[in-house]
């Protein structure tokens, strides 16, 4: 049992280190070559635990490989334009101009109730409004409205808006995050001082404490 237990946790930070060197957008998003991995890595893994006898590298050794292929790959696709669209394929058009595009929607096997679907989750609720739905490589669907649909921006009415700018956590939880503190220039003594004008004793009071570059403070008391 405890080697089934060492096996599991080994196993487990290795794919947790693989998938961290692979970056943030693999992580963010699933293309075709990225799924195929994750299915695959999904049954390899498994085999050490699933089998004691055989050693582990019989399970880590195949993970490390197809991670060496993904990782190569996604550096030839980025290098390569004509690659990139063998692999990951390429944005269709399902509406153009508030027209559903019928030969795109059945390459791409979408049904009308789907990208009607979709288009509810963006909150429009006319097919009509669409300038443009665009099917991305990684699956999701992406819609434009025409300009009169579009939300109207406070540069667009020319309203003056305060920016507070970049929020920065100084306390999490009760806990100082000293880095953040030095990065936006303030210290301990600074920071009692406004805990203890919002009733805190002291930093394990606090549940949250998010200093804008603005000096604008947002504060949250532990319960």
């Amino acid at each position: 049992m405890l080697n089934i237990i060492i096996r599991t946790v080994v196993i487990f930070f290795v794919l947790l280190l693989l998938m961290r060197l692979l970056g943030k957008r693999q992580l963010g998003e699933l293309e075709l070559n990225e799924l195929v991995v994750s299915i695959l890595i999904a049954d390899l893994a498994s085999v050490p635990l699933q089998s004691p006898d055989l050693s582990i590298w019989y399970g880590l050794v195949p993970c490390a490989a197809l991670f060496a292929c993904e990782y190569l790959l996604a550096w030839a696709t980025m290098k390569s334009v004509s690659l990139r669209r063998i692999v990951c394929g390429t944005p269709c058009f399902l509406v153009i101009r508030g027209e559903i595009c019928q030969r795109e929607m059945r390459r791409c096997r979408f049904t009308v109730d789907e990208l009607a679907e979709e288009l509810r989750k963006q909150g429009v609720g006319d097919i009509s409004e669409a300038q443009y739905a665009v099917l991305e490589t990684d699956g999701t669907l992406n819609v434009i409205l025409y300009p009169d649909r579009r939300p109207v921006t406070a540069g667009q009415l020319s309203i003056p808006v305060d920016d507070d700018g970049y929020g920065v956590v100084l306390v999490e939880d009760g806990v100082v995050l000293d880095g953040n503190l030095r990065f936006m220039k303030r210290d301990m003594a600074w920071l009692q001082k406004e805990l203890k004008s919002r009733g805190c004793a002291g930093p394990r009071e606090a549940y949250a404490l998010i200093l804008y570059e603005s000096g604008k403070i947002y504060f949250s008391k532990k319960q």
